[in-house]
Protein backbone atom coordinates (compact mmCIF):
# COMPACT_ATOMS: atom_id res chain seq x y z
CA UNK A 1 0.00 0.00 0.00
CA UNK A 2 2.85 2.43 1.02
CA UNK A 3 4.42 1.45 -2.22
CA UNK A 4 1.55 2.28 -4.07
CA UNK A 5 1.27 5.79 -2.22
CA UNK A 6 4.65 6.08 -3.19
CA UNK A 7 4.07 5.81 -7.10
CA UNK A 8 1.13 7.58 -7.01
CA UNK A 9 2.98 10.41 -5.08
CA UNK A 10 5.61 10.57 -7.64
CA UNK A 11 3.40 10.19 -10.86
CA UNK A 12 1.40 13.52 -9.67
CA UNK A 13 4.70 15.08 -8.64
CA UNK A 14 5.95 14.44 -12.34
CA UNK A 15 2.64 15.80 -14.10
CA UNK A 16 2.91 18.86 -11.87
CA UNK A 17 6.30 19.04 -13.00
CA UNK A 18 5.33 19.19 -16.50
CA UNK A 19 2.71 21.24 -16.12
CA UNK A 20 4.96 23.83 -14.97
CA UNK A 21 7.37 23.55 -17.77
CA UNK A 22 4.73 24.02 -20.32
CA UNK A 23 3.24 27.00 -18.62
CA UNK A 24 6.63 28.47 -18.18
CA UNK A 25 6.43 29.99 -22.14
CA UNK A 26 3.13 31.17 -21.45
CA UNK A 27 4.15 33.37 -18.12
CA UNK A 28 7.01 34.55 -20.35
CA UNK A 29 4.67 35.91 -23.10
CA UNK A 30 3.19 38.10 -20.24
CA UNK A 31 6.20 39.17 -19.19
CA UNK A 32 7.42 40.13 -22.49
CA UNK A 33 3.77 41.48 -23.31
CA UNK A 34 3.42 43.36 -19.65
CA UNK A 35 7.01 44.83 -20.80
CA UNK A 36 5.65 46.27 -24.26
CA UNK A 37 8.61 44.06 -25.59
CA UNK A 38 6.37 43.92 -28.19
CA UNK A 39 6.38 47.33 -28.90
CA UNK A 40 9.77 46.78 -31.06
CA UNK A 41 9.73 42.49 -31.79
CA UNK A 42 7.13 40.26 -33.55
CA UNK A 43 7.09 37.07 -32.12
CA UNK A 44 4.98 35.12 -34.54
CA UNK A 45 6.33 33.95 -37.76
CA UNK A 46 6.30 33.61 -40.70
CA UNK A 47 8.31 36.77 -41.77
CA UNK A 48 6.22 39.42 -42.41
CA UNK A 49 8.12 42.10 -44.11
CA UNK A 50 7.23 42.25 -47.92
CA UNK A 51 9.41 45.55 -48.71
CA UNK A 52 12.52 48.06 -47.90
CA UNK A 53 9.71 50.13 -46.49
CA UNK A 54 8.23 47.00 -44.52
CA UNK A 55 11.85 46.75 -42.84
CA UNK A 56 12.25 50.47 -42.00
CA UNK A 57 8.94 50.56 -39.90
CA UNK A 58 10.75 47.66 -37.98
CA UNK A 59 12.13 49.27 -34.33
CA UNK A 60 13.97 46.07 -33.76
CA UNK A 61 15.15 42.59 -35.08
CA UNK A 62 12.41 40.17 -34.97
CA UNK A 63 12.03 37.24 -32.15
CA UNK A 64 9.99 34.74 -34.20
CA UNK A 65 13.18 32.00 -34.08
CA UNK A 66 14.60 33.21 -30.86
CA UNK A 67 14.77 30.04 -29.64
CA UNK A 68 17.00 28.91 -33.22
CA UNK A 69 18.85 31.47 -33.03
CA UNK A 70 20.12 32.25 -29.71
CA UNK A 71 21.52 30.22 -26.86
CA UNK A 72 19.89 30.12 -23.80
CA UNK A 73 22.46 31.45 -21.27
CA UNK A 74 23.56 34.08 -22.89
CA UNK A 75 19.91 35.22 -24.17
CA UNK A 76 19.15 35.43 -20.57
CA UNK A 77 22.08 37.07 -19.21
CA UNK A 78 21.86 39.54 -21.80
CA UNK A 79 17.95 40.38 -20.82
CA UNK A 80 19.53 41.31 -17.75
CA UNK A 81 22.51 43.51 -19.08
CA UNK A 82 22.12 44.68 -22.10
CA UNK A 83 24.67 45.37 -23.90
CA UNK A 84 25.46 46.77 -27.62
CA UNK A 85 25.78 44.14 -30.10
CA UNK A 86 24.51 46.27 -32.94
CA UNK A 87 27.15 49.39 -33.20
CA UNK A 88 24.42 51.73 -35.27
CA UNK A 89 21.29 52.31 -34.39
CA UNK A 90 18.79 49.66 -35.64
CA UNK A 91 17.98 50.37 -39.67
CA UNK A 92 20.43 53.22 -39.41
CA UNK A 93 24.18 53.68 -41.17
CA UNK A 94 24.85 57.35 -39.73
CA UNK A 95 23.49 57.11 -36.03
CA UNK A 96 25.18 54.96 -33.19
CA UNK A 97 23.26 52.68 -30.90
CA UNK A 98 22.18 54.45 -28.10
CA UNK A 99 22.52 51.60 -25.73
CA UNK A 100 18.96 52.26 -24.28
CA UNK A 101 17.67 48.72 -24.26
CA UNK A 102 15.76 48.61 -20.88
CA UNK A 103 17.14 46.03 -18.35
CA UNK A 104 14.45 42.81 -17.10
CA UNK A 105 15.30 41.54 -13.83
CA UNK A 106 16.42 38.42 -12.70
CA UNK A 107 13.36 36.59 -12.63
CA UNK A 108 12.12 38.50 -15.48
CA UNK A 109 15.13 37.68 -17.35
CA UNK A 110 14.16 33.85 -16.68
CA UNK A 111 11.05 33.97 -17.67
CA UNK A 112 10.77 35.73 -20.93
CA UNK A 113 13.94 33.29 -21.96
CA UNK A 114 11.79 30.71 -21.19
CA UNK A 115 9.34 32.03 -23.77
CA UNK A 116 11.81 33.46 -26.53
CA UNK A 117 13.55 29.60 -26.46
CA UNK A 118 10.49 28.10 -27.55
CA UNK A 119 9.96 30.21 -30.46
CA UNK A 120 12.41 27.97 -33.02
CA UNK A 121 11.97 27.50 -36.90
CA UNK A 122 12.23 24.21 -38.41
CA UNK A 123 14.42 25.33 -41.13
CA UNK A 124 16.95 24.84 -38.80
CA UNK A 125 18.46 21.96 -38.30
CA UNK A 126 20.10 20.43 -35.00
CA UNK A 127 23.92 19.33 -34.84
CA UNK A 128 25.11 20.15 -37.81
CA UNK A 129 27.73 22.82 -37.39
CA UNK A 130 30.52 22.20 -34.64
CA UNK A 131 32.64 25.12 -33.54
CA UNK A 132 36.22 24.91 -35.43
CA UNK A 133 38.73 27.32 -36.46
CA UNK A 134 38.13 25.98 -40.34
CA UNK A 135 41.13 27.16 -42.08
CA UNK A 136 38.63 27.43 -45.35
CA UNK A 137 36.46 29.07 -43.47
CA UNK A 138 38.19 31.97 -42.08
CA UNK A 139 39.78 32.43 -45.45
CA UNK A 140 35.88 33.24 -46.69
CA UNK A 141 34.86 34.95 -43.96
CA UNK A 142 37.83 37.71 -43.80
CA UNK A 143 39.18 37.19 -47.87
CA UNK A 144 37.28 36.07 -50.36
CA UNK A 145 34.06 37.72 -49.01
CA UNK A 146 32.69 40.97 -47.81
CA UNK A 147 31.90 39.45 -44.60
CA UNK A 148 34.45 41.92 -42.82
CA UNK A 149 33.24 44.79 -44.49
CA UNK A 150 29.54 45.10 -41.96
CA UNK A 151 30.77 42.97 -39.34
CA UNK A 152 33.13 43.15 -36.33
CA UNK A 153 35.14 40.55 -34.93
CA UNK A 154 37.60 39.41 -33.03
CA UNK A 155 41.60 39.21 -34.23
CA UNK A 156 43.71 38.15 -31.12
CA UNK A 157 43.36 41.21 -28.97
CA UNK A 158 41.85 43.56 -31.58
CA UNK A 159 38.68 44.06 -32.79
CA UNK A 160 38.27 44.47 -36.70
CA UNK A 161 35.52 44.90 -39.00
CA UNK A 162 32.60 47.29 -39.98
CA UNK A 163 30.43 48.32 -38.06
CA UNK A 164 27.03 48.30 -40.38
CA UNK A 165 26.01 45.30 -39.33
CA UNK A 166 25.51 43.23 -36.09
CA UNK A 167 29.12 42.42 -34.61
CA UNK A 168 30.01 38.84 -34.32
CA UNK A 169 32.56 39.99 -31.30
CA UNK A 170 31.23 36.78 -28.82
CA UNK A 171 29.04 34.85 -31.74
CA UNK A 172 30.33 31.66 -30.22
CA UNK A 173 28.59 32.38 -27.05
CA UNK A 174 25.73 33.94 -28.44
CA UNK A 175 24.40 32.18 -31.62
CA UNK A 176 23.66 28.75 -32.02
CA UNK A 177 25.99 27.48 -34.88
CA UNK A 178 23.37 25.26 -36.43
CA UNK A 179 21.34 28.69 -37.20
CA UNK A 180 24.33 30.54 -38.35
CA UNK A 181 24.43 27.88 -41.35
CA UNK A 182 20.57 28.34 -41.95
CA UNK A 183 20.78 32.00 -41.87
CA UNK A 184 23.28 31.75 -44.58
CA UNK A 185 21.93 28.87 -46.30
CA UNK A 186 17.93 30.19 -46.09
CA UNK A 187 18.00 33.79 -45.65
CA UNK A 188 15.27 34.51 -47.35
CA UNK A 189 13.07 32.47 -44.28
CA UNK A 190 14.77 34.95 -41.80
CA UNK A 191 15.15 37.95 -43.87
CA UNK A 192 13.30 38.65 -46.88
CA UNK A 193 14.11 42.29 -46.85
CA UNK A 194 17.50 42.49 -45.97
CA UNK A 195 21.29 44.30 -46.81
CA UNK A 196 23.30 41.12 -46.68
CA UNK A 197 24.54 39.15 -49.93
CA UNK A 198 22.88 35.95 -50.42
CA UNK A 199 25.50 33.51 -50.48
CA UNK A 200 23.04 29.81 -51.29
CA UNK A 201 23.91 29.67 -54.88
CA UNK A 202 27.49 31.58 -54.83
CA UNK A 203 29.23 28.94 -51.91
CA UNK A 204 28.60 25.86 -51.88
CA UNK A 205 27.01 23.90 -48.52
CA UNK A 206 30.23 22.96 -47.49
CA UNK A 207 31.64 26.37 -47.70
CA UNK A 208 28.55 27.98 -45.79
CA UNK A 209 29.31 25.47 -43.33
CA UNK A 210 32.51 25.65 -43.13
CA UNK A 211 32.01 29.55 -42.43
CA UNK A 212 29.81 28.76 -39.75
CA UNK A 213 31.89 26.80 -37.85
CA UNK A 214 34.07 29.35 -37.71
CA UNK A 215 32.08 32.67 -36.91
CA UNK A 216 31.37 30.21 -34.36
CA UNK A 217 34.20 29.99 -32.60
CA UNK A 218 34.27 33.78 -31.80
CA UNK A 219 35.04 35.14 -28.30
Amino acid sequence: MKSGMRILSGLILLAMTATVARAAPADGEKVFTASNCQGCHYTTGPAREKSIADQLAKKGPELWYAGSKFQSAWLQQWLQQPEVIRPMAYNSLTEKNPADHPPLSDVDAATVTEFLMSLTSAAVEANLVTPRNHPKGRLIFRKKMPCTGCHQFPDRNKILGGMSGPSLVGAGTRLNPDWIYAYLQKAQVFKPVKDMPVFAGVLSDNDLMAVSAFIATFK
